[in-house]
């Protein structure tokens, strides 16, 4: 098309969002007008359609979206495909003069657009991206990731979908798992269930029995014998400079998923009736990992009878937290042209019932569950549905009877498969699909080496650890004070340290003031700077250890606390990673903050 040009026009932009909001939220604006350099809507002389996948579609013949085809990467490296294109012979239809809106220094119009489209989505009460980066359900952005060139986005159930009541859900598979350790033989009188001994990040020792929590090259900095909390000497005397290495699995466990918090409950327990002596002799010469293994086997018993399942099926609303905002933020993707998946280890008959509860009563025009996904695949058994193929069933009828199939297809609902029988079948590869799970190692982690997709971890603990935040502050403002003091004096400290050492060799002092000190005086003055260094290390150590108690590292490209957070953006959102430093960087922060500008 002739005079096709791609603009970074925050104002129609801004307009697209607000529209996209006023069609899904019937918000009573009918007729928005901005100011005069801004489009004027007065129906019927534009009409926005939006939910579109044909790029012909898009706004008429005013605007049309980049193809797979014909897309290229920008500036940061991400695809084009998906940015919405202006056709600039049809600006006449907006009242405005495109080339005219762009003249001037580009700072300064970039400054009016902003202020003007920053006033716009405040008027309509729509979240800026900022403002939303700011809140505990905000998402999170540690690799830049343009949603616009996302063409599916396949999601986890489990703790993605639908979020457990951690105390009922994880306190019901505790209470199972410890009825079968008793007729196991195992002394379980007097234990309950304590979510708050274990979160997920942490890992397990099988062989030592304590739970440990390693830093972010591995080494352990802090840990737990059965429920008692081991001294940093202890940790440093029984770890020294071992690292926790996730691929000795015969010793580690990682806990990446909520619901290894009852298992990690039930094992910590135990441990301490192991070391108490209380386990019958009967059962074996046990140590630590056997322990594990017993544990781990009675748990396995409670989920493979389907007790729990069952209980669960039978009074959801006793377990599962209602978000009415999700199905509509899936339904603004779906509309937007992104091909929803959900793939889940969760077998049909459970699946349909958790979904139907937790989706349907908030889904518009009686729409049902499964009307939001272009496919279903269930029984998956990942992580090896990422890694390699497995017989694929389709699921033909709602008692969940299956028959043998080779292909899936758009609309399908189907048990085990490969993924990359789902990309071949939706002719979608790589990173052009998004992932969405809570599982760090199983939906993150597989399928971002195995495929390349582009991942997203949602982690409900999040809300939680920016409240912490928060409350920290003035803390660790706190802790941030005193050590730079302990720099500070601590550097006179070495200063001082350097010049007796010097003259015990019999050459001068660095500076000609600790030269003309004489040795009292020296002495005296190091005394006095390693007391306050003392001191301040015995006001710094509990503060440290209760801030540290707080964070938790996240990996993915985007992390967020629920999928519903989708809803405070846009499905065209374009999330950019913060700018990443190092360590020397810190040194012109220091000099613009101070300065004004930096030195040479």
């Amino acid at each position: 098309m002739p005079n096709l040009t791609v603009l970074s026009w925050p104002n129609l932009q801004s307009l697209a969002m607000a529209t996209t909001n006023l069609q899904f939220l019937q918000n009573p604006f009918p007729r928005p007008t901005f100011s005069s350099k801004y489009l004027v809507m007065r129906a019927p002389k534009m009409v926005f359609k939006c939910g579109c996948s044909s790029s012909s579609s898009v706004g008429g013949d005013a605007f049309s979206l980049t193809s797979s085809s014909k897309c290229d990467v920008d500036y940061l490296g991400e695809s084009t495909k998906g940015d919405l294109n202006i056709n600039l012979k049809h600006l006449e239809n907006f009242g405005l003069d495109g080339q005219a809106t762009l003249e001037g220094p580009i700072q300064q119009v970039a400054r009016l657009e902003a202020e003007e489209a920053g006033s716009l989505l405040r008027d309509l009460g729509i979240p800026s991206p900022s403002a939303a980066r700011l809140s505990p359900r905000g998402i999170f952005c540690t690799r830049t990731l343009n949603l616009r060139s996302i063409s599916a986005i396949g999601y986890d159930m489990d703790y993605t979908l639908i979020h457990y009541n951690v105390m009922a859900w994880e306190g019901r598979a505790y209470d199972y798992c410890m009825e079968n350790l008793k007729s196991m033989g195992f002394p379980v009188e007097g234990l309950a269930f304590d979510p708050d001994l274990v979160i997920r990040g942490l890992v397990i020792d099988k062989e030592k029995g304590n739970l440990v929590k390693a830093d972010r090259f591995g080494y352990v900095k802090r840990a737990m014998h059965g429920t008692k909390m081991l001294s940093t000497r202890a940790v440093s005397e029984m770890y020294g400079r071992e690292l926790v290495d996730l691929r000795k699995e015969s010793q580690w466990e990682f806990l990446n998923t909520l619901f290894s918090v009852s298992e990690a409950v039930a094992y910590m327990q135990m441990v301490d009736r192991l070391d108490d002596g209380v386990i019958p002799a009967d059962l074996g010469p046990l140590d630590y990992k056997g322990l594990y293994k017993a544990v781990g086997k009675a748990l396995f018993r409670a989920h493979v009878e389907g007790q729990l399942k069952s209980e669960i099926m039978s009074k959801p609303e006793l377990f599962v937290e209602p978000d009415p905002e999700l199905p509509l933020a899936l339904l603004d993707q779906k509309e937007a042209g992104k091909k929803l998946l959900l793939i889940t280890n969760s077998d049909y008959h459970y699946t349909d019932k958790m979904m139907q509860h937790s989706f349907n009563r908030f889904l518009p025009n009686d729409m049902g569950w499964r009307d939001l996904f272009d496919m279903v695949i269930v029984s998956a058994r990942k992580p090896e549905f990422f890694q390699m193929s497995h017989p694929l069933y389709e699921v033909v009828t709602g008692e969940g009877l299956m028959r043998p199939c080779f292909k899936t297809r758009t609309g399908g609902l189907y048990s085990g498969g490969s993924a990359q029988m789902v990309e071949n079948s939706l002719n979608i590869h790589g990173d052009e699909i998004l992932y969405v799970g809570d599982h760090i190692y199983t939906d993150v982690s597989q399928s971002k080496v195995h495929l390349r997709w582009r991942t997203a971890l949602i982690c409900r603990e999040l809300e939680e650890e920016y409240r912490a935040l928060i409350h920290s502050r003035g803390p660790r403002a706190t802790v941030v004070e005193l050590i730079n003091q302990k720099e500070v004096v601590g550097d006179l400290f070495n200063q001082l340290r350097l010049a007796l050492q010097r003259r015990t060799e019999g050459r001068p002092a660095q500076t000609l003031a600790a030269t003309n000190m004489d040795d009292r005086e020296l002495t005296e003055s190091m005394q006095k700077l390693l007391i306050v260094m003392q001191r301040l290390d015995e006001k710094i150590a509990p503060l440290l250890e209760a801030d540290g108690e707080l964070f938790n590292k996240r990996y993915a490209d985007i992390y967020t606390s629920r999928v519903s957070n989708f809803l405070n953006y846009t499905p065209f959102m374009y999330f950019r990673s913060q700018e990443q430093t190092l360590a020397h960087d810190t040194y012109s922060h220091y000099c613009s903050e101070h300065n004004g500008s930096s030195t040479n």
